[in-house]
């Protein structure tokens, strides 16, 4: 997922598209192409054709952001969603009293935005930013409305519903340790990408008891 799309694969928009995303974006170096590739083929994954999601690209706009920079203020109506090329995104609540509670974290190859905020129409409870240097891709989330694209709409609500029971589960059913192995096995990406506090603040304990986990582990293995 976070290598670039190989061009030969069956399963990948065809070299003519390509050149129609070049025609598209006037100007547009290999890098830029490669990176609509990517969202086109992301599309293409979730059911919908390669030449629907090459006829929206007009509506697609590539951002580069810096570590810190908002998206989406908390409050806000949402409009877009954020495909991400590189770096990673995160959805956190700010409290009247400063106190930082992070909901989610999102990675390369991944279409971040806020789904009850989106299903229900209101005033989103999250921040979305930028946790590092970052490319992402912004597209309408008006396009999910369309005839065209509701077997993308399904797929993205059921692959949200299944992360979210396993989410549930990792937390409920589970000791801290068991949480941080969990993370070791399934999602590996996440421990070598966030730093401690990041990683404590999402299975639910202090940085201080994170570290005395980690140096028991090892001593273990």
């Amino acid at each position: 997922m976070e290598n670039l799309v190989s061009l030969n694969s069956l399963n990948t928009p065809s070299m003519v598209n390509v050149l129609v995303l070049a025609d598209i974006i006037p100007g547009a170096g290999c890098f830029v192409v490669s990176k609509f590739t990517e969202v086109v083929k992301f599309f293409f994954d979730l059911g919908i054709s390669e030449q629907m999601v090459t006829s929206q690209l007009f509506q697609f706009k590539s951002l580069s952001l810096k570590a810190s920079e908002v998206l989406l203020a908390q409050g806000a109506e949402q409009e877009y969603g954020y495909f991400i090329v590189s770096g990673m995104l995160r959805a956190c609540h700010y409290g009247e009293s400063g106190l930082e509670r992070c909901k989610e974290f999102y990675f390369e190859g991944e279409l971040c935005f806020l789904y009850s905020s989106w299903l229900q129409g209101v005033a989103a409870q999250y921040q979305l930013e930028a946790i590092c240097d970052a490319e992402v891709i912004k597209i309408p989330l008006s396009l999910l409305a369309l005839p065209q694209f509701l077997p993308a709409k399904v797929a993205l609500l059921q692959r949200q519903l299944i992360f979210k029971e396993q989410k549930e589960a990792l937390l409920l059913l589970n000791t801290p340790e068991q949480r941080y192995r969990h993370l070791q096995k399934y999602w590996p990406h996440w421990l070598n990408k966030l730093n401690n506090i990041q990683i404590a603040s999402y299975i639910g304990i202090s940085p201080v008891s994170l570290s005395r986990l980690k140096a028991r582990i090892k001593r273990e293995n």
